[in-house]
């Protein structure tokens, strides 16, 4: 049952919602992805059209023309502070707007669908932290360089939320015609829960032997060559994918799989689909600004990874249990952001010990 038909809230209350949650995630996104820089720069195209000076040309486009390695090396490094320092104001700007969003349910929902949308964020958000490790593993095995990393990012990330949506709806319905299905999803957890402990850390993804890279190939040639930052190449007059492109359809595959196990688990939640889908995109969104902010420290999450292991056991068994034991949404809460914390903690202490180690 939704919970705005459970709290017999008017169907004005969620339609107001619905439209601040568009409001609040089109905007920011808008901003995110660049609109009004490029309508910006589309502009002042046409103002200086006349003009045909080169060094405002390049300006215009982005170009950087380096003048020996060294200022190559230079202007690179620069590049990625910048994407640094963008990356953690996006970071903490998606965060913000979460919370102040959690604060618009609560005044329109109440105190347990705030709840509800708190606990659903921070699961999806931690749980989406793992699809970073693989999103490295995808660029190295490509050898997409850095700064053409972030347009692979955003397009999966676009249409990572249409997909999402479809089966969040999907999982819903499931749930509500077919309630068995609360002990299928609830295994599926226990199974991923116990699969994550036992996996073996990846160093390379084998590109291809990827069944992502097999499926593009029966439609495109496929070329792992990089040359820029578009998905698709022209070679002797053949159309061929980019390494661009197969990184966007591994990233999809991904998360389809991830997808899989992290909507199962905010159904264990809750089955209202406003809170599901509002929670789901909000982490999404702000996944391609945190990777860009943890990129360089992933190997330093030692425990993360058994820390969501042990988030989606719990999960799982609250799940199969649910009809014999109802867990508070608030032990819920509790129990998965402490997890968090001792995961997160442990791994910044074993990081520390181990840089008193190297210095000594």
């Amino acid at each position: 049952m939704a919970l705005t038909d459970a709290l017999g809230i008017g169907s004005n209350v969620y339609s107001f919602i619905w439209l601040i949650f568009i409001l609040f995630v089109g905007t920011a996104l808008a901003v995110d992805i660049g609109v009004l820089d490029k309508a910006k720069k589309f502009i002042n195209r046409k103002a200086t059209k006349s003009s045909n000076n080169k060094s405002l040309s390049d300006q215009e486009n982005n170009t950087i023309i380096p003048l020996n390695k060294e200022s190559s090396l230079e202007q690179e490094q620069k590049q990625q502070l910048q994407t640094f320092r963008r990356a953690l104001y996006w970071t903490i700007l998606w965060i913000s707007l979460a919370g102040v969003f959690t604060v618009i349910v609560y005044s329109a929902l109440g105190q347990e669908g705030a709840l509800l949308f708190a606990t659903g964020y921070a699961l999806e958000k931690s749980l989406s932290v793992d699809n970073m490790f693989v999103f490295l593993l995808i660029f190295s095995s490509l050898g997409i360089p850095y700064v053409y990393q972030h347009k692979v990012l955003m397009a999966g990330i676009l249409s990572a939320i249409a997909m999402r949506i479809g089966l969040i709806l999907a999982g819903v319905s499931l749930l509500e015609s077919v309630h068995w299905m609360i002990y299928v999803f609830g295994g599926l957890l226990l199974f991923t829960g116990i699969r994550m402990l036992l996996q073996k850390k990846e160093k390379k993804i084998e590109i291809e032997k990827n069944i992502a890279v097999r499926i593009l190939r029966k439609f495109i040639p496929v070329s792992l060559e990089v040359n820029g930052n578009k998905f698709l190449l022209h070679k002797n007059g053949v159309l061929f994918a980019s390494p661009m492109l197969v990184a966007l359809v591994i990233v999809e595959m991904t998360d389809l799989v991830f997808a899989l196990d992290s909507i199962p688990a905010i159904l264990a939640i809750t089955t209202d689909s406003f809170i599901v889908i509002t929670s789901n995109i909000f982490a999404i969104l702000g996944l391609r600004s945190l990777y860009f902010l943890l990129a360089g420290m992933m190997e330093k999450f030692y425990y993360l990874k058994p820390g969501l292991a042990a988030i989606l056991l719990f999960i799982g068994i609250k799940m199969v249990i649910s009809e014999v034991y109802e867990i508070q949404i608030t032990v819920s809460l509790m129990v998965i952001f402490s997890i968090l914390g001792v995961a997160m903690a442990l791994s910044f202490i074993r990081s520390r010990t181990g840089s008193l180690i190297v210095d000594k």
